[in-house]
């Protein structure tokens, strides 16, 4: 299997409440498997579709702009963009 690209993380802002930042995925680019450690909000920044490999099985999700969702901590994971052009999204986690 070939190897995907690594998504992109620019951290945007830090502090004792909130960790916020703008994930780039180029096309077919991966976040690497991980377990989100805090409470958190995605709000996609671009269209498209985005494949969640999980431990149940993959599934695919179709983000749009402006439209944010919600996650409790402890979700595992790997995010690909399943698209042919990159996919922007912000994370919010919330401490």
């Amino acid at each position: 299997m070939k190897q995907r690209p690594a998504a992109i993380p620019t951290r945007l802002i830090e502090n004792e409440r909130v960790v916020v930042t703008q994930w780039r995925f180029p096309s077919r680019a991966e976040t690497g498997w991980h377990v989100h450690g805090m409470d958190y909000v995605v709000v996609p920044q671009t269209d498209g579709v985005l494949l969640l490999e999980t431990k149940e099985g993959d599934r695919h999700a179709r983000l749009a702009v402006g439209e944010p969702y919600y996650r409790d901590a402890g979700v595992e994971h790997n995010v690909v963009n399943d698209n042919d052009t990159e996919f922007v999204f912000i994370e919010i986690e919330v401490r």
